[in-house]
């Protein structure tokens, strides 16, 4: 599963980031969803632009119109000590010169807009095979319940949710820390699979029990170092477990020796390799 799409080699977040995850062979590709001002669901993983943006201020205080006016690419081009010019090269294989018209304004667009779940959401229907996506509701927001409300809305109208007719599981599950929000989504839309996300394993969780009507646990991979029992725990409790953030070769070789289900990454390309599915 691509985290924030392939966020070691494009900027996270960002439609280049997830052309790149699909290319690169992902399953899946997880992103953060916060809610604007005017109701629109956006990929950021912050509740502020600022790390990942020239601007400033909170999601939830923004309408997309103002978001739209930001670069939420170019950073990670000047902390890797390139140009944008040389980023697109990297993402893209191929070199650009800055006078090219258009693919070079589109390919800086993919770079640098904000990403709507909405379009994240029609780049994986225009896939040529299927693509999973992980979906993080980010809490506590000032929008509380209405971030999983719009979000079972857009999901219902692309069809990934039995009751919309999709044939099979549907391809997409909310991950959260929040157990609230894992009901909140399982109440609207129950055959949505949720996943509890957790960043320290606590008393209540270590026998591998979660939060009732999700199956999946979401432990950071500082858990399995401490607890690598947590896996088999939650196995027999009838979960499946996807870790995140996997970058590391060895965190991936202890994923894979104590068969967690799903591995969660910035490097998807390499992962791949390294579990010999390329």
């Amino acid at each position: 599963m691509a985290h924030r799409g392939a966020s070691e080699d494009a900027p996270e977040h960002t439609l280049a980031a997830y052309r790149k995850a699909i290319e690169d062979g992902a399953d899946a590709l997880e992103c953060d969803v916060r809610l604007t001002a005017d109701g629109h669901l956006v990929c950021v993983h912050d509740r502020r632009v600022n790390r990942t943006s020239n601007g400033r201020g909170a999601v939830s205080a923004l309408e997309l119109a103002d978001l739209a006016e930001l670069d939420f690419g170019s950073w990670k081009d000047v902390l890797a000590g390139q140009g944008v010019l040389e980023g697109v090269a990297r993402a893209t294989g191929r070199t650009v010169d800055a006078d090219e018209e258009p693919d070079w304004q589109q390919e800086n667009a993919d770079r640098t807009s904000v990403l709507t779940l909405e379009r994240l959401l029609e780049l994986v229907a225009d896939a040529d095979r299927r693509v999973e996506l992980a979906i993080e509701t980010k809490h506590p927001t000032r929008w509380a319940g209405q971030v999983e409300q719009r979000l079972v809305e857009l999901l219902t109208r692309f069809g990934h949710t039995r009751a919309a007719g999709c044939d099979g599981p549907p391809p997409v599950r909310v991950m959260s820390f929040s157990a609230r929000s894992l009901h909140r989504v399982r109440a609207a839309a129950p055959e949505i699979p949720g996943v509890y996300l957790m960043q320290f394993l606590t008393p209540r969780h270590r026998d591998g029990r979660l939060p009732p009507g999700v199956r999946i646990a979401g432990p950071g991979v500082r858990i399995l170092r401490a607890h690598p029992e947590y896996v088999a725990r939650a196995h027999r409790a009838g979960h499946q477990v996807h870790v995140w953030t996997v970058n590391d070769p060895a965190d991936v070789d202890m994923c894979r020796e104590l068969g967690v289900d799903a591995i969660i990454t910035n490097r998807p390309k390499e992962v791949r390799t390294q579990l010999g599915l390329d």
